[in-house]
């Protein structure tokens, strides 16, 4: 979930702007979302094939709960840096940094899920997760709601999300399916708020950080949704 921050100078909203940069801004956004997917596929494939994978996931599976923790920290620091970045470099180098963390973080649970769960699971989610993207992107293309009242409500699911996996980590209890499920619609809601800033507020030289935002929201939502598919029994 990205934040849309101030800034030295008063940016011009991309709403405020002609048609034809409008168009220009969100093929940018949506372009660099797919290749910071693309980006993301292709380090797994490399953390698998060269056993990378299976080295790091022993030892982060150790500290899973940390590992969850991590997950949220990494994208909220990402996103935020991205966000507020005038620079197109800084940018730049935010998406590849958070999308490089990203990787290393999903490789224990992705892991699992190929060599222990198998059956698909990975597939399915990510179809899942695809379908849902879509359908959320839709409704906030279709309706051109500004969705932007929802940033202090995923603030503060957010930190109560991070509260309860600290707590989950002190007091030893497990965060069940349903905190998954909870999740996954506090990242569907994060997509339609990211979506929304895309239309309506972010300045025309930020769509490197629009980018970042939406993948940190979709990657939340993947990461979830794998794991309602790992505990089926």
């Amino acid at each position: 979930m990205s934040e849309y921050g101030s800034t030295n100078y008063q940016p011009t909203p991309i709403e405020a702007l002609g048609v034809d940069r409008r168009a220009r801004f969100i093929v940018r956004t949506y372009n660099h979302l797919f290749g910071a997917i693309l980006a993301f596929v292709g380090l797994e494939v490399v953390l698998f094939q060269t056993g990378i994978a299976e080295r790091i996931a022993a030892p982060m599976l150790n500290n899973w709960f940390l590992v969850l923790g991590a997950f949220m920290v990494v994208g909220w620091l990402a996103s935020s840096v991205a966000s507020r970045a005038s620079s197109l470099s800084t940018q730049y180098a935010a998406l590849a940094g958070f999308v490089a963390a990203e990787a290393l973080i999903f490789a224990p649970i992705l892991y699992i899920a190929h060599y222990q769960v198998g059956g698909g699971v990975i597939q399915s989610a990510g179809l899942v997760t695809l379908i849902a993207f879509a359908g959320l992107t839709a409704v906030a293309f279709m309706t051109r709601k500004d969705f932007s009242f929802m940033g202090a409500m995923l603030r503060w699911g957010g930190i109560i999300a991070l509260v309860a996996i600290v707590a989950a980590l002190l007091f030893g209890f497990h965060l069940g399916t349903w905190f998954s499920v909870i999740m996954v619609a506090f990242a569907g809601a994060a997509i339609l708020y990211d979506t929304s800033n895309i239309l309506h507020h972010y300045p025309e030289d930020r769509y490197v950080g629009a980018a970042l935002g939406l993948f940190s929201s979709v990657a939340l939502m993947f990461w979830y949704v794998l794991r309602i598919f790992m505990s089926r029994d």
